[in-house]
């Protein structure tokens, strides 16, 4: 807030309500941690654009960068408290699925419901290990962490 020269009753008073706030913040990362992961994969060989994803996600940078990070894995829990009708969660859930399908033309599989089904089982995998990761508080564990993550995800994917 202070670097953008607000208060934070100034800031909040932009939103009607914390739901539309959460609406606001998925809305952003469509264009922010979304866009960038994108980039590192169409930017990766062919045949190593799953492998890319996974590095780039479970990065030491993104596990440090919470704020700016992925909003599965920083509120997931939060949102799992509200009800199944709000705006927060019909917002994530759109969110989940748009991130799956983008996922799911880099996954091995026969169909493209196999494909789907992996990807949206490494996203919630990945996002649990960030979540987790960002709880150490030994740097050499919390990368050791990831690396062994990167490591099970991609060998677990490509079976």
């Amino acid at each position: 807030m202070r670097d953008l020269h607000m208060t934070h009753g100034g800031f909040y008073r932009h939103f009607a309500s914390k739901e539309d706030l959460l609406v606001a913040a998925f809305g952003e990362d469509a264009n922010g941690l979304s866009g960038k992961m994108l980039s590192v994969v169409e930017r990766a060989p062919r045949g190593g654009q799953l492998k890319a994803l996974i590095d780039a996600y479970l990065d030491i940078e993104h596990c440090e960068n919470a704020a700016d990070g992925c909003p599965v894995a920083a509120l997931a829990t939060e949102l799992a408290r509200r009800p199944p009708s709000s705006k927060a969660r019909l917002a994530f859930e759109k969110i989940l699925k748009e991130r799956t399908a983008r996922m799911a033309k880099y996954m091995p599989g026969v169909t493209q419901k196999e494909q789907e089904a992996k990807a949206r089982m490494l996203l919630s995998a990945m996002a649990g290990t960030l979540t987790i990761a960002r709880v150490l508080t030994d740097e050499a564990a919390m990368r050791r962490f990831l690396d062994d993550a990167k490591k099970f995800y991609l060998q677990a994917v490509s079976q």
